[in-house]
Formats: C-alpha cells, sequence, structure tokens
C-alpha cells in the first residue's frame, strides 16, 4: 500500500470511465445522514473541523477515513475497480492528486455558497482549496550554517544527508514535484542533482523530520506547521525558510458525483470553507485559504507555487520522470 496508484490509478480510472452529476448549487434541505470523509489532512485538523460541523448539524454524521495521499488513492483505485469509490467526500493535501479524479467526471459539479472565499487560482473543476501548506527546509539545530535557499540543498557540506519525501506517497511532495520540475530555474534536473549528492528519499514529511531530528540527516523538506509541532515538544531542528520561497500548495476539498447524499457532503463542504470551519483549521496551525480573518497563522516568508494549470497536465510525465531517478 506504501506505494503511489500514479499512472496505474489514472489509466484505471480512464478504462472504467467517470460518474458526473447534475449541477447544483449547495444545500436547501437540512442536512441528515452519514457523510462518508475520505482524507489525507491530519487528524487534528480534521477533528477541529467534524466537530463544530456535527455541532451544527447534530443530523449528521462524519464517518472519516484518514490515510497519507499514496495509501488513500490505491484504496479508491481498489474500490474503483470494486464497483464504485464509497466515499462522498474527498479532502487532499494537494490539487494534483485531486486532479486526477477531476480528469475523469467522478467529481460533483456544484457550487458552495462559500466559494467567493476562494480565490479562482485555488479552485478546480468540482474542487476548492480549503488551507495552504508551506513546504521549507529543516535543518538540525547545531548547524552553524544553515541552508538559506534550495540549491543549497546540493552543497558538498550536505552530501548524503538530505531528506526527501517521496511524491507517490505525501501529496506535498507531489506538489513540490510540480514545482521545481516546472520551474525554468530548477527543472526536473534538480533531482538528478539531488540523488547525485545523496539525497535520500523517504515515505512521508515525518520521516523526514524524525530523520534530521535523530542525526540520520543533516537537512530535508518538510511542512512548516509540521515542523514547528515538533520543536514545541522539544524535537533539536529548526526551520530555514527558503529565500527564494516556500513551496506554497493548496489543499482541495470536493464531493464525489456517486453520493447518495449529496445535500449532507455539501453541507460539510460549506462548512470547511465557511468563517468557522476556516478559523477551525487555523486553530491548528495552518493557513486558512480564506483571507481577512483575524488571528490566524500567516507565512513566515515568501511563497513561491507551481504552475498549476501546467502542473495538471504534466503531472504523469513528472511523476514518470521523477521516478527514473529515486525509483518507486
Amino acid at each position: 500500500m506504501r506505494a503511489r496508484a500514479g499512472l496505474a490509478l489514472l489509466l484505471m480510472l480512464t478504462a472504467c470511465g467517470g460518474v458526473s452529476a447534475q449541477p447544483s448549487s449547495g444545500p436547501s434541505a437540512t442536512p441528515a445522514g452519514t457523510v462518508r470523509l475520505y482524507t489525507s489532512v491530519v487528524q487534528q485538523t480534521v477533528d477541529a473541523v467534524v466537530k463544530p460541523f456535527q455541532a451544527a448539524h447534530p443530523g449528521v454524521t462524519v464517518d472519516v477515513f484518514r490515510a497519507p495521499t499514496g495509501q488513500l488513492d490505491a484504496r479508491m483505485a481498489a474500490e474503483q475497480r470494486q464497483g464504485g469509490i464509497q466515499a462522498d467526500v474527498l479532502w487532499q493535501t494537494d490539487p494534483l492528486s485531486m486532479q486526477q479524479f477531476a480528469g475523469q467526471r467522478l467529481l460533483r459539479q456544484w457550487t458552495p455558497s462559500e466559494q467567493h472565499a476562494v480565490a479562482a487560482g485555488y479552485r478546480g473543476s468540482g474542487f476548492w482549496g480549503t488551507r495552504i501548506l508551506s513546504l521549507v527546509i529543516v535543518h538540525r539545530a547545531e548547524l552553524a550554517a544553515p541552508p538559506a535557499d534550495w540549491n543549497d540543498l546540493l552543497s558538498p557540506a550536505y552530501k548524503g544527508a538530505v531528506a526527501i519525501p517521496d511524491p507517490g506517497f505525501a501529496g506535498s511532495a507531489y506538489g513540490a514535484l510540480a514545482y521545481f520540475g516546472l520551474s525554468p530555474a530548477y527543472g526536473i534536473d534538480f533531482y538528478r542533482k539531488l540523488k547525485a549528492n545523496g539525497a535520500v528519499q523517504v515515505s512521508a514529511i515525518g520521516d523526514v523530520i524524525t530523520g534530521v531530528a535523530e542525526g540520520r540527516f543533516k537537512v530535508g523538506m518538510a511542512l512548516d506547521v509540521i515542523a514547528k509541532q515538533e520543536i514545541t515538544k522539544g524535537s533539536p531542528i529548526r526551520i530555514a525558510w527558503p529565500k527564494s520561497g516556500a513551496i506554497a500548495i493548496y489543499s482541495p476539498i470536493a464531493v464525489l458525483a456517486s453520493t447518495q447524499n449529496p445535500n449532507a457532503d455539501e453541507a460539510f463542504v460549506d462548512f470547511v470553507l465557511s468563517e468557522a470551519g476556516q478559523k477551525a483549521i487555523a486553530a491548528t496551525g495552518w493557513q486558512p485559504i480564506r483571507t481577512g480573518l483575524a488571528g490566524v497563522p500567516t507565512p513566515g516568508g515568501k511563497q513561491v507555487e507551481p504552475d498549476w494549470t501546467a502542473a495538471f497536465r504534466r503531472q504523469t510525465e513528472l511523476l514518470r520522470e521523477y521516478r527514473t531517478i529515486f525509483g518507486a
């Protein structure tokens, strides 16, 4: 289950086809029943949103299945082969993972009443951003001259001591692949140079942080919020916000076209995008997609992001090229 469904998932979904639904414009009746939520979002954030939603909608139960992106995609692929995806709502870490399903018309087409809170650049066909993740550099606390930018990870000083998360397992790493792979300043050659410098691929962001904290690596790529949480717990790591910019990745949510309870599902998505839902997300440390809220986390420096439109077109190619360098 640790390998990403990746190309196999895309080909399988193409063969199976998609299910489309009549467009709607948000919930109209009192929501009731069960919302089956499949998500790669951290449990703390999911819980922070589900609790107030259920308090506001006591007739709805949210049944959560949470797993890393690669495992989540693999489960959905297996369910598709067996007769149909069982999820009602999908909340992913990165838009590339979501786009695979949008491209097969597996997402319900409707307009959330809170859509105005999501900038156009953070929307797709049937999905909307919920929060922004920042991928930064983490390093051992005792490093006298920590890296200042991404290219510093190619320094001989870090030969064999750089940890990177697997884009086939972690959604945020998939977003990073889109940024580096499409950026004229880096390109897929950036990963070749990392490999030549002895960089090590691990599965998840948590594995990067643990490896740096334990001294197996000097530096690595990780999400700022996760790193901050570990620093608060006493982990001997520090964050280096890249001078050229942390990689900003938006975390999208969608309703599946095959749902049998769209009213409750749409109510949940609307809540996630609402001020109450966004504040709940922000309370767990993440930068909300909604702007203008008081007292919420702000980025620690400059942010850059992939050309998502180009990334959607080339995601299969990018992952294939990455695999030729670091393997599966």
